[in-house]
């Protein structure tokens, strides 16, 4: 039975890390990009977002549920993984370690990230670009954006190998090959959008 509990709630974090999570994401770097156009562009995607109807009820059911599932579970397969890196030191043993270690920085990013806009939204704030660029004024925080959004991007693209394999979609090892040039391609595409956003603030 335990086992039979574990391995729903495997699959449950698995997926939640595809859809919403990482749909959330693609969405999220989409909109964020739009700072490297102009500071109006970046506002009126902001606003449009923030203009969504039923905001608050899309935002707890498709992103902060799953989010706080997501991460709890995932801090929880952190700590359970026997990781042998040091003894057997394969690409996908090496890759396992950066998934775990990349969860628990994202996990943190995030927690500070929706604490400095979504939490300070509610207290008045406004989300906008002059927010952002005044956050950014800050080099410490240049240096902590940039390791928290590239460790999501490739918790994400590393993720979606995984969720892949354990959902028998790739269960050949040339597809297995090629899922991993795939996911590669989007950490290095969406690196690319992230760090230019946050160039664009600065």
């Amino acid at each position: 039975m335990t086992m039979s509990r574990d391995f729903v709630n495997r699959r449950l974090h698995s997926l939640l890390g595809v859809i919403p999570l990482g749909v959330f994401l693609i969405q999220h770097l989409t909109v964020n990009h739009f700072a490297t156009r102009s500071e109006e562009a970046f506002n009126a995607a902001a606003h449009f977002m923030e203009s969504l109807p039923y905001r608050y009820v899309l935002e707890l059911v498709v992103i902060f549920l799953p989010l706080i599932f997501h991460g709890i579970y995932g801090v929880y397969i952190s700590f359970q993984a026997k990781n042998n890196v040091s003894r057997y030191g394969y690409y996908r043993n090496f890759m396992f370690l950066l998934q775990r270690i990349t969860g628990i920085i994202t996990l943190i990013f995030v927690t500070w990230h929706v604490w400095e806009t979504r939490v300070q939204a509610m207290l008045g704030a406004e989300v906008n670009y002059k927010m952002m660029e005044s956050i950014f004024e800050n080099p410490l925080m240049i240096a902590f954006y940039l390791v928290g959004v590239l460790s999501a991007v490739f918790h994400f693209s590393n993720g979606l190998w995984s969720f892949f394999v354990s959902w028998g979609i790739t269960v050949t090892p040339r597809s297995q090959q090629i899922c991993t040039y795939v996911t590669m391609a989007i950490f290095v595409a969406l690196s690319i959008v992230s760090v230019r956003t946050i160039l664009a603030f600065i």
